[in-house]
């Protein structure tokens, strides 16, 4: 659309130069043919020059003069014909008619530039037959009905253009108008299930894991270590004697609570480590490439900064502690319920015998096979 004026404007121009070979053929090397070449070359470099501003300028649809001065140049030049060669006026209607339909149907222009620049083209058409040609009256009736019909014709053809063109303008902006809005619609829709998936893995809470999201973490790293053959170790959490908290200072005390111990966990953790709210006032933490050694001093770790906490003033009374029970994956062992089975064994031991400390399953299970070897 940038290039469709000035292209429809230099073949008009071109095709107004070329007729320079039938002046000749009319007049012969006369000193009207030299006129009507020094005419025609003047017409069609004004053309030239309007169509190369308007690639130069780009999109100049604001500018109406842009795309109306070549029109009455051009119109001019036909105009200026007549007395140059008036004995040629019957070949010259069917240029006036073929420019006219070209003013409406060629060049890319508003309705009401084309209507003008067309009515100055044949009024003065008719009135350079009438003074340089010396046209009869009738035949200058007749040539006024052409003339009518043609810009009827060549009226009524780009009246429906624009109409058309309109309507498709309206159509494409209602399309534009839609897509923009399928395209905010899918973006909600991502948002929202950006949100959910953050809700489904997060607990609202603490900003931990979900039980779900952290045991398909910890299965893929499970897997990692069995196939790179690390020890994989996992803690089982749970904070002591919650319910009294809960029932002596109130639910939201107990939500500090988890909420202080979720944070101490998550800062003293590797970035590799991953940590899920298990339920309630339990936590699931596991740890890749760790052994049973390692993760008794990072259990002791935990256990010893939350007992450290310093408790808002409802709840000076009391005492945090965690107990923490610790498994480690057994050779070729993938299933992660497992581990998480004998953690939670060594957790609850750790509970019966006192709370507030770490046990590791390796250690329940040598206690169990000293009591059989006693009895």
């Amino acid at each position: 659309m940038h290039f469709e004026a000035p292209i429809s404007l230099v073949v008009a121009a071109l095709i107004f130069g070329m007729f320079a070979i039938a002046d000749y053929q009319i007049l012969g090397p006369i000193r009207e043919y030299y006129l009507l070449i020094a005419m025609r070359a003047v017409v069609v470099g004004i053309c030239l020059f309007l169509a190369l501003i308007m690639v130069i300028r780009g999109d100049s649809s604001h500018r109406m003069w842009l795309h109306a001065l070549p029109l009455w140049v051009l119109a001019t030049g036909i105009i200026l014909i007549v007395p140059l060669r008036p004995d040629s006026l019957s070949t010259q209607i069917m240029a006036v008619i073929v420019a006219t339909i070209g003013f409406y149907l060629l060049i890319p222009n508003l309705l009401t530039v084309v209507a003008f620049a067309s009515l100055y083209l044949s009024i003065g058409f008719l009135a350079a037959a009438a003074l340089f040609a010396e046209a009869s009256p009738g035949a200058l009736l007749r040539l006024a009905l052409l003339l009518i019909m043609t810009n009827g014709v060549g009226f009524c053809a780009l009246l429906r253009l624009e109409k058309l063109q309109r309507t498709q303008f309206a159509l494409l902006h209602e399309e534009r108008d839609q897509n923009r809005q399928l395209l905010k619609e899918i973006a909600h829709r991502e948002l929202l299930e950006e949100q959910l998936r953050r809700v489904a893995e997060r607990d609202a809470l603490t900003g931990l894991n979900s039980r779900r999201h952290f045991m398909k973490l910890a299965e893929a790293l499970l897997q990692v270590s069995h196939e790179d053959q690390t020890p994989f170790s996992l803690f089982m959490i749970d904070v002591d004697h919650f319910k009294r908290i809960n029932d002596t200072c109130g639910h939201s005390q107990g939500d500090w609570v988890l909420t202080q111990v979720a944070e101490i966990c998550t800062q003293a953790l590797r970035p590799t480590d991953v940590i899920g709210r298990f339920g309630g006032e339990e936590f699931v933490v596991a740890l890749p490439d760790t052994d049973a050694e390692q993760a008794v001093i990072v259990a002791e770790r935990l256990r010893r900064k939350v007992a450290a906490l310093p408790l808002e003033e409802a709840m000076r009374e009391l005492q945090l502690s965690i107990t923490i029970g610790i498994a480690v994956a057994r050779g070729d062992e993938l299933s992660l319920q497992s581990v998480i089975a004998r953690a939670d064994q060594a957790l609850y031991a750790g509970k019966r015998e006192g709370r507030n400390q770490v046990v590791a399953c390796a250690e329940i299970e040598t206690e169990k096979r000293a009591a059989e070897g006693l009895v």
